[in-house]
């Protein structure tokens, strides 16, 4: 299934009925009197996020969603019939902005949780609602009020504990699938992966975790170049960032301090979450690579520094164990 993470779509909710004119006509009753019913609803237009969903590829061919017309009213005082409601089903972790694309409207972060994209309009009087004391049969009765129409757009972000984060190449890719059941592509030439990819690590029957890899930052990622960072809003709702660095490269800490400053540039707070700095690819570094890069990066940072191969698997139980501790922290369970 091909990943969307935003789409633009069109929503109109559906008319009011009608109300009606009519008088009751019964052998034997003299004076029928008005009995003109009211119109119906018109109906709504929901967004529902569902679980099972991880992508916005339906709303790419389908972009017009219209709730119909509340049934007209009738005699004998019969009030129409409320529309049916059109429910926008989107992936946990959705949000609505408004046609400006800035104006958040709702962000449908938890399964279950629905929000009124466009409230349906009210059915007319018909003209028993009309009668008075002063007016015994008026012959007046209103139309049913319009529905609201609107552009909104839908934004994705992947609900996610921990995301990996790191230049392309990094080795994001090879972890991921070395970590979890994902089966993400992997090819030895920067940006193989161009879209979210989401993996499930299980560390015992007891405890997991969900792991969300993004594709690769390169410098200027922030103004554009490359994949931009378009997808960093994957990772915006994560506890814990992995930090990978590729270190079969002689100068890790150059590669440290250049998503550091497109994290910083992005903003949106992921420059304040926890990090976990991993220098990647043991297995293609010497003995005395793995301490010199190791001891480099920890003098720049002022933090741990893991080692680690995704292609071995040399060391990723404790890079695993420390992402599970620092996310169970951040929840505070």
């Amino acid at each position: 299934m091909k990943f969307l993470d935003e789409a633009k779509v069109f929503v109109k909710s559906g008319d009011g009925g009608n109300g009606v004119v009519a008088f009751r006509r019964e052998r034997y009753i003299e004076f029928g009197g008005p009995d003109g019913g009211n119109g119906g609803k018109g109906g709504d237009v929901w967004a529902e996020a569902v679980e099972g969903l991880n992508t916005l590829i339906d709303y790419r061919y389908a972009q017009h969603f219209k709730a119909r017309k509340g049934g007209n009213g009738a005699g004998s005082d019969r009030t129409g019939a409320k529309a049916d409601d059109v429910v926008l089903k989107v992936p946990v972790g959705t949000q609505i902005l408004d046609e400006d694309k800035e104006t958040l409207i709702a962000d449908l972060d938890t399964a279950g949780k629905r929000v009124l994209l466009a409230r349906g309009g009210d059915g007319g009087f018909g003209n028993a609602h009309f009668k008075s004391s002063t007016n015994r049969a008026p012959r007046r009765a209103d139309p049913g009020f319009p529905g609201e129409e609107k552009w909104v757009w839908l934004r994705l972000k992947l609900i996610a504990d921990a995301g990996l984060v790191g230049l392309p190449n990094a080795g994001k890719s090879t972890f991921l699938a070395a970590v979890s059941a994902a089966k993400p592509k992997i090819a030895d030439y920067p940006f193989t992966t161009l879209h979210p990819q989401l993996g499930v690590v299980r560390l015992n029957a007891t405890e997991e975790f969900v792991l969300a890899d993004i594709p690769g930052l390169i410098e200027g990622a922030s103004e554009g170049a490359g994949l931009g960072t378009r997808f960093l809003g994957h990772v915006e709702r994560c506890r814990v960032l992995l930090h990978l660095i590729d270190g079969s490269q002689s100068d890790p800490v150059a590669a440290w301090r250049l998503i550091r400053h497109e994290l910083e540039e992005y903003g949106g707070g992921l420059a304040e979450k926890p990090e976990i700095l991993v220098l990647n690819k043991l297995d293609a570094m010497t003995p005395q690579a793995r301490t010199s890069r190791a001891k480099a990066l920890e003098r720049a940072t002022g933090g741990r520094v893991l080692l680690a191969s995704g292609a071995t698997g040399e060391g990723v139980p404790e890079v695993l164990r420390a992402v599970a501790d620092l996310a169970r922290a951040r929840t505070g369970v």
